[in-house]
Parts: structure tokens; sequence; C-alpha cells
């Protein structure tokens, strides 16, 4: 069966796990793409029938009948279309299961007519590798035949000196996806799940004037567990630094690290004066996280002496934002929220307005102190500086990173050349 016709929208996704299933997931809800072609890279159980029951279930979001049609009771129809291709039909769009090839630059895209390419392997993340690298590069997509390359993590280059290449960017949909330029990027990281969130709280922040003079900032991501962390406790590999991630998921908060800080400078580059500080903490719960965000401003006194960077005044702020440029992507809630009330919610963050809070104190210069910079000053200086904590869930598989990722897609396919 030719599934690469004329006129045919044909999506690509190299890797079947967790980001791959729901990258699936979401385009036959989308139903932009008229057939999809998945690179497995290996056999998935002993029939086709095998990987029907792996592509169409999920521990964490249920069958793929409730997923597209809740409690309606309708079936999401599948089906056999060639088995010995390896063809099923999903929901009415036709996907193609590729077994053979694990490096990129040998999964033939061109002869199924795939010009855009989503990597959910998590194994090809540096841009700078050539085509024909030993262990596989994403440039071997470009070879390969696909025109664009999306990758679901950040990149990560080999060396940290290094640039990123000037075909490649970051992109967080709804933040900065506007500097695309189709005659220039062709592969392009749609950073993180932890980044997508924190971008989009941060960057109301950012585009309001009396928010913007940030002075000092961090995070801590109260993160879900992922496919990288252990079952069980187990000894960690030759020169590991984080003997922490071999630990069992099941039993354990596990402190970790992050580079939601590093990348978000990539996407906000107006963050990059703060000096971001992030870190995470795993936990055992199958996803949802939570950003708990620190920052303080150098904030004004009203009138009456009261600051002007308050608890409303931030709650304000976001309400704006989910109204107006950021609608669909960040939702603000004023209730009382727990992670599993967020399970699938398609935003990239959802601020959680009941617990964000401030306090203002006064950074005290005195006069001595005030001449050591070179201000000639009668009487002692007292700065109001804000602190603030905010909070915003986001559901870091399907409902923030799939969904971001999804419409990341959809806007490079509408302005392929």
């Amino acid at each position: 069966m030719n599934m690469n016709l004329p006129n045919k929208r044909m999506l690509g996704i190299n890797g079947v796990g967790r980001i791959g299933k729901l990258t699936l997931w979401n385009h036959l809800n989308l139903k932009y793409y008229d057939g999809i072609v998945i690179n497995a890279g290996r056999e998935i159980g002993k029939k086709i029938d095998d990987i029907i029951q792996y592509l169409t279930t999920d521990s964490t979001y249920g069958t793929l009948d409730r997923f597209l049609y809740g409690v309606s009771g309708k079936s999401c129809d599948v089906k056999v279309l060639d088995q010995s291709e390896c063809i099923i039909e999903m929901n009415g769009i036709p996907v193609r299961i590729l077994k053979k090839a694990r490096n990129p630059r040998d999964i033939d895209w061109s002869k199924n007519g795939a010009r855009i390419v989503v990597d959910c392997t998590g194994k090809f993340l540096d841009p700078s590798l050539p085509a024909d690298h030993p262990k596989g590069s994403l440039r071997g997509h470009l070879e390969a035949g696909a025109e664009k390359v999306i990758v679901s993590a950040p990149f990560k280059l080999g060396n940290s000196t290094q640039k990123i290449p000037e075909d490649s960017t970051m992109l967080v949909y709804g933040v900065n996806h506007f500097i695309y330029t189709p005659m220039k990027h062709h592969i392009i990281s749609a950073a993180s799940c932890t980044t997508t969130g924190l971008a989009h709280m941060v960057k109301p922040l950012l585009d309001t004037e009396e928010t913007a003079r940030i002075i000092t900032a961090s995070m801590t991501t109260v993160h879900a567990a992922t496919n990288n962390q252990n079952i069980l406790d187990a000894p960690p590999e030759a020169g590991s630094k984080d003997l922490r991630r071999n630990r069992s998921v099941f039993n354990n908060i596990i402190p970790t690290s992050t580079g939601a800080a590093i990348a978000l400078e990539d996407v906000l580059p107006e963050i990059k004066r703060v000096g971001f500080m992030a870190d995470s903490i795993r936990v055992p719960t199958s996803t949802v996280s939570l950003i708990s965000l620190n920052l303080t401003f150098r904030t004004e006194l009203s009138g009456n002496g009261d600051p002007v960077i308050n608890r409303n005044f931030l709650n304000d702020l976001y309400r704006k934002a989910a109204a107006g440029a950021q609608k669909g992507l960040l939702v603000y809630s004023d209730a009382q929220n727990v992670s599993t009330d967020l399970m699938g919610r398609e935003a990239a963050i959802v601020i959680e307005g009941h617990e964000n809070h401030t306090r203002t104190g006064f950074l005290s210069l005195d006069v001595a102190t005030l001449k050591n910079y070179g201000i000639d000053a009668a009487q002692d200086l007292n700065l109001p500086v804000t602190h603030a904590k905010i909070f915003g869930w986001y559901d870091n598989e399907f409902g923030c990173y799939v969904n971001c990722l999804g419409r990341l897609t959809k806007y490079i396919d509408k302005n392929l050349i």
C-alpha cells in the first residue's frame, strides 16, 4: 500500500515511547495530517495486534477510545490495512510502523512522504553532529528526506563551548515560535515540558512594566517520574554524577537537576541578566508537575505607602494573560487544585492563584555604601523590594508538552516552502 500520495500531508515520528505515542494520539485527535509514519526502530511484540494494543492503551491516560471520545461510548475504529507493510488505520488516519532502522539517516522518510519528522527518542540531541555520525544524528533525518526535524527535548551540545548552529533554534509555542524562519531553520528543539511551562509563567511578567524589573529568580519543579528513572534501586553507570536517579522511583522523593533555567535563556533572552536558578524534585506520581517560581522585584509604593506589586496585582496580571495573548496556553485558576485535577489539561501552564503570595521589605543602603558606588547622598536610602512566590501546574506529558509540541508542528508545517 502506497502512503506517499501527492498533496497528502504526512508526519514522521521517530520513537514510540511516552512522548512518541502521545504525539500520535494528539495528531489522531487534531486530524491535521492525512497519514502518519512511526519509526519504532525494532520489532514490537509478536504480531501486529501487539502493536495495536500498545498504541491504543495507556496506564496514565487510559484507552485511546476514552482519550478521544470521553465517556460517550464512541470507539476509535482501528483496523489493519496492510499486515505485511504494518499499516493500520486509526481514527480514519493510516499509520505505518517502520521497524528496521535505528540510525536516522537509514529511515526512508522520503519514500514515505514525511516532510516533517518529530524525533521523540531522546537519543539525538546535538544539532552540530554530521549526518554520517556513527551513532546517528538529527541531521541524518534531513539526509533521509525530511525537510524539518523537531526534537522533543532541549538541545544538548557535546561541547559546552559550542554554539547552536545557525540552522537550528529552540522554540516554545506561544512564547517565541514566531522567530521561526523557514529558509533558515531546519532543526528545531521544542525545549522541555518544564521550560515550556516556565516560559509561559515568566512571559507575562516580562511583558508588564511593573514586574519586568526582576532582581533575582529561581524555580523548583516538583516533577512526576519519567522513564529515565529506575523502578527499583540499581547501581549507577560508570562516571555517573547523579547517584539519586538510580534509586527507586516508587519509594522516594528525589532531588535532582533540571536544565530549564539554561533553556529559558534561549527562549526568553531577556532573562539572561537575572541569573536564573532552577532545580527539580522528582516524586512518585505518573504525570502532572508543579513549578514553584520565586522572584524578587524592585517595586514602587502607592500613595498610601503600599507596594504596587502584591498578590492581587500578580493574579490580575495572569488573569489578563489568560484572556489575552496566551489564551488557551496559560490558564488562571482560583480553585484549590491537586495534581490529578490537571491530568490531560491542554495548557502550557495553569496558574494556581490561590497559593500565590508576596512579601515586601526594604533594602537599606547607608550613606557610606552609596558613596562606594559613586552616589553622593545626604541620607540613607531604603528601596522597596517585593518577593513573590507563584505556582503553576503543568501536565508534563500530554496536556502541556505534547499539546504545545503538536501546535508547533502544525505551525512549522503550515510555513513549509
